[in-house]
């Protein structure tokens, strides 16, 4: 065996898994697998998948390269329940949550050159999502608030990002006067852009939540502002936000507006969230804090010989 060595892989894509563990096999390393989201039953969630025979192969072929690996991490609570349920033994699953960097992203208290930039007044409070534009983030809901509120002229929209759904979404809502469309921006300028929020939106379909923990609600967080998550009940982004935003029911457009306007008409409720919101940040995702555990539990491995993984 390579002492110290560990061959590590991510899913998704979990078709990268068979080589990572065959690698790990050939050279006598350890075998690690991180998990950062269930991408089959998100598949089958969103009907991009929806045959009965190949959602259970699919699920079969998931559950045998699980069992393959002496650790499988992921990141959340909720998650590591998912990765029992399908198979992989208590003892090998990790923890391991996504960090953000706390430095890079942090609230900003001068003026904020995006709103000149978009024609954005002090007066106006921005709803702002920013990430990919995919089938799996439920953004009509988003939108079809937009649209019920779009006499509102205290309230902006602003969807940033590329994806498969965006061009769709696009020619169905982009007659919004009060919706501003962004491409992906550079990473030079997220801080500015995730501190154009007033207040973050975090839509998902009802069948998502349970399976993945969106990687952008740390940079949401860091930025101290207060988030609109819709999501189930008893999920972990609702753990998570309830803390420190609001929780309306996934693609429940009178839930999701009726926040918005709560959070807008409120800017003390507004900054006392945001305020939280860092907190948490800095609580739970500081990056190295969550980096020394790991390979704390990379050291720990490396003083036994691990055991086979279960086929």
């Amino acid at each position: 065996m390579l002492r110290g060595a560990a061959c590590w892989v991510v899913a998704p894509s979990l078709f990268c898994a068979p080589a990572a563990w065959l690698a790990s096999r050939l050279s006598g390393a350890r075998s690690w697998l991180h998990v950062q989201d269930f991408e089959v039953n998100a598949a089958f969630a969103v009907g991009l998948l929806r045959q009965p025979v190949l959602k259970s192969l699919a699920l079969w072929m998931e559950r045998r390269l699980l069992r393959l690996f002496h650790r499988v991490s992921t990141i959340s609570r909720m998650m590591i329940v998912r990765l029992c349920e399908k198979g992989v033994a208590e003892e090998r699953c990790v923890m391991f949550p996504n960090w953000v960097d706390l430095e890079a992203i942090r609230p900003l208290h001068e003026r904020n050159p995006f709103r000149g930039e978009l024609g954005i007044s002090d007066e106006v409070a921005v709803a702002l999502y920013a990430g990919n534009m995919g089938e799996k983030q439920g953004l009509e809901s988003l939108l079809d608030s937009a649209r019920q509120l779009r006499g509102e002229a205290s309230i902006r929209f602003v969807l940033c990002g590329e994806g498969a759904a965006r061009k769709r979404l696009i020619l169905k809502y982009g007659d919004l006067p009060n919706v501003i469309w962004l491409p992906l921006q550079p990473l030079g300028r997220l801080n500015e852009l995730l501190n154009l929020a007033d207040i973050h939106l975090l839509p998902q379909l009802a069948d998502v939540a349970d399976f993945v923990m969106p990687s952008k609600l740390t940079g949401m967080l860091a930025s101290g502002r207060p988030v609109i998550a819709a999501c189930r009940s008893g999920t972990e982004i609702d753990a998570v936000v309830s803390q420190c935003g609001m929780v309306v029911p996934p693609q429940d457009t009178a839930a999701l507006g009726a926040a918005i306007c709560k959070l807008v008409d409120d800017p003390r409720v507004r900054l006392d969230l945001g305020r939280c919101a860092r907190a948490y940040a800095e609580s739970n995702f500081e990056r190295e804090a969550i980096l020394r555990r790991i390979f704390g539990q990379l050291d720990a491995d490396e003083q036994r010989v691990p055991d086979d993984a279960i086929a």
